[in-house]
């Protein structure tokens, strides 16, 4: 079988990780980034994938810079056939992409070339996609533009939010990665040139993506929502400080002439109503400063939303 150097770090790569290993796929060494702090104590915590590597007595390799010459070298000698790479973190150079003979496979969180970058998940469902998907693809210096080996499609349903489907192309991903490495092994594993049409780029997700602004429309701010749900949260600010919004529904304003940001509605055992640049947000389930996610009845049974009042911005 093809032995393997697998590079990756958060959950959505130790599900492949996980898959390579049931599949009995000798794993010669995992790349993954340093242990980072967590916590109130600041304690260093391990990546997912160190975890799994911890777990499987797999050798660990934790290199701030993956492009020093004295890591590619020590990388070469643990003798890989074909480098995996999934969420590792880092841009990988010329050299580190033929540390292996038969070059580097990626497993990527979208439907090439739509949503090359660092965060296609969110960025999908922000934009309103109803389809998204996983591709495995040939590597190359470029970011996301290698040829496409296979693909599989996932539907992005009305109400999916990003940790669940985050979840669900972990799960298709770590199949496909499986099929593909297969492929490479049997010596007919596709290449597939993408497309120059339809590229976009999905940003990495900065503070001001989590700022619900009211004056957008509440279908766009819906997505926003879910799209950021469970991780990093959408959140907009009141008198009783940053309120994070986890649910939500659009529906018709029922005070259509209130500036966007104001609380038009108490809606009972539902939550409450918040005016949008167009049409209006009953808001189902929040989290609170210092506080843990709650229903927005509940929120509103402390105190939280009255209408009238405002969140801005």
């Amino acid at each position: 079988m093809l032995k393997i150097l697998f590079m990756g770090t958060p959950e959505f790569a130790a599900i492949s990780l996980r898959a390579l290993l049931a599949a009995g796929y000798p794993i010669v060494g995992v790349v993954t980034q340093p242990d980072k702090p967590a916590g109130r104590g600041g304690k260093l915590r391990p990546s997912p994938v160190k975890q799994v590597a911890l777990e499987h007595g797999l050798p660990v390799f934790q290199p701030r810079r993956l492009r020093r010459p004295e890591v590619i070298a020590q990388l070469k000698e643990l003798g890989s056939d074909l480098t995996v790479v999934v969420a590792y973190g880092q841009i990988l150079s010329k050299e580190a992409l033929a540390i292996s003979p038969l070059g580097s496979i990626n497993v990527h969180g979208s439907l090439l070339p739509r949503w090359r970058g660092a965060a296609p998940i969110q960025r999908a469902i922000m934009a309103g996609d109803t389809e998204t998907g996983v591709c495995t693809m040939w590597m190359d210096e470029g970011m996301d533009t290698g040829d496409i080996c296979l693909t599989a499609r996932v539907p992005i349903g009305p109400e999916a939010t990003g940790g669940e489907i985050h979840d669900e192309l972990a799960r298709v991903g770590a199949e496909l990665l499986v099929e593909t490495v297969r492929r490479v092994e049997a010596g007919d594993a596709p290449r597939i040139p993408q497309p120059a049409e339809g590229v976009t780029y999905a940003a990495k997700l900065e503070p001001a993506d989590e700022v619900i602004d009211w004056s957008r429309p509440a279908a766009e701010l819906y997505n926003q929502i879910r799209a950021l749900n469970p991780w990093p949260g959408a959140y907009t600010t009141g008198p009783r400080g940053r309120l994070k919004i986890y649910r939500a529904s659009v529906v018709p304003n029922p005070d259509p002439g209130a500036e966007p940001g104001t609380v038009v509605a108490l809606v009972r055992r539902e939550g409450f109503t918040v005016a949008a640049g167009e049409g209006a947000l009953l808001v189902r389930e929040v989290q609170p400063d210092g506080k843990g996610r709650m229903d927005a009845q509940a929120y509103v049974n402390g105190g939280g939303a009255r209408v009238g009042m405002r969140f801005s911005p």
